[in-house]
């Protein structure tokens, strides 16, 4: 073996004892992550529920900034834009389903009458169950225990609780937004300027600008999307009789944020509002229905259409960025879950991914290097020197 073969192997240990040390690092680091995003919920959160806010803002800074107006006042008008959206948004959905809230016990007669028929069935199938349970079963049955679990002696308190607590993040995101989009500019402009070489620049420049335009198309589509068929919604149920249309397509609006979930508990609610609101079990069933069929519609026609290939995210990648964010930070998280995964799967587009089945299979390293990876280059180096 010659002395540039057994530099050749030095250097390829060196580099495999770097890439594992990276590669334990990295996965202490993924195992390591969500414990702390949980632990500092409360930090965490809100800074990037305002990050995300942020960048899906800052084409409208941008289109203002284009125009001459100052960057501190122009995050301020895209400040209060969005508090006005955020307060109707939430004024249209809150006030109207506090009554529907005060009034549920009133109407739990009408709701157990509606649904007579579902539980007499249930009934004497469960009774069925039980029957032949008894004939087949040998000895003794283990006594279930039961845990009681404290719960909360009224929900005023609990809200009068954990009504400091929102504010002040509230307050906290509120303020992040307006210095993310103020110092925008300039924060973009030095990232790309220190920057050691033009490429390391230019491809900075590219993954802001992927990030942010992801983003907030996403969001702006998806918005108007939600929007749109909240109003579908609304105007179906208006027209069937059914109290407060307006609060109803609001809350698909807002619920169908989040994939798979969201729609499935639009429609429960539905079906409760529809026992509230009708005598009749068919009719009852009618608005959670209706939201079934236009959502249907909305998601395998209407969405995939208006988003197009550029946007399109993987089922499986949603599922699981959905589980995971919702672990994490529950319903915060599931509406943050696929912006979040939209923003990951931008940065790594542009950074590349780590050749992980090169470095465990070929003895190469955790960057890739072409086609045939690290090996097939040092393959294709000892050739050459063989050669001369």
């Amino acid at each position: 073996m010659t002395e540039d073969e057994n530099q050749d192997d030095d250097e390829l240990r060196r580099d495999r004892l770097l890439a594992s040390l990276a590669l334990i690092g990295g996965v202490g680091l993924i195992i390591a992550l969500p414990f702390a995003l949980m632990a500092g919920a409360e930090f965490f959160l809100p800074m990037t529920i305002a990050i995300v806010i942020s960048i899906a803002l800052v084409p409208a800074l941008e289109w203002l900034e284009r125009r001459r107006i100052p960057s501190a006042l122009a995050a301020s008008f895209c400040v209060i834009l969005f508090l006005l959206v955020a307060n109707g948004a939430l004024a249209l959905i809150i006030v109207p389903a506090t009554d529907w809230f005060v009034n549920l016990p009133s109407k739990i007669p009408q709701i157990m009458n509606n649904l007579e028929p579902l539980i007499k069935f249930y009934s004497d199938l469960q009774k069925f169950i039980d029957d032949t349970a008894k004939m087949i079963t040998a000895g003794p049955v283990a006594e279930m225990q039961t845990v009681t679990v404290d719960s909360p002696t009224s929900l005023v308190d609990l809200v009068a609780s954990s009504a400091p607590t929102v504010a002040v993040q509230m307050f906290f995101v509120i303020l992040v937004i307006f210095f993310f989009l103020s110092g925008w500019t300039r924060l973009r402009e030095n990232t790309i300027n220190s920057r050691g070489s033009f490429t390391g620049a230019l491809t900075t420049a590219r993954v802001i600008q992927n990030v942010v335009s992801a983003t907030s198309a996403y969001l702006v589509t998806i918005t108007f999307i939600n929007i749109m068929l909240g109003a579908a919604v609304a105007i179906v149920l208006w027209a069937i009789g059914m109290d407060s249309p307006a609060m109803w397509g609001g809350i698909v609006a807002l619920l169908n944020f989040v994939p798979y979930l969201g729609p499935i508990l639009t429609a429960i609610l539905l079906a409760l509002g529809g026992l509230m609101t009708f005598d009749s079990l068919w009719l009852a069933m009618l608005p959670a229905l209706v939201q079934i069929g236009f959502n249907a519609v909305e998601a395998n026609i209407i969405t995939p259409t208006v988003l197009g290939r550029r946007l399109t995210v993987n089922p499986l990648l949603i599922l699981i960025s959905l589980s995971f964010w919702t672990w994490i930070w529950g319903t915060p998280g599931a509406l943050l879950a696929v912006p979040l995964l939209i923003i990951i799967q931008t940065v790594i587009a542009a950074a590349g991914t780590p050749d992980i089945a090169g470095f465990l299979f070929e003895a190469g390293t955790l960057t890739k290097h072409g086609p045939g990876g690290a090996a097939s280059e040092k393959n294709a180096a000892n050739g050459e020197k063989n050669s001369n």
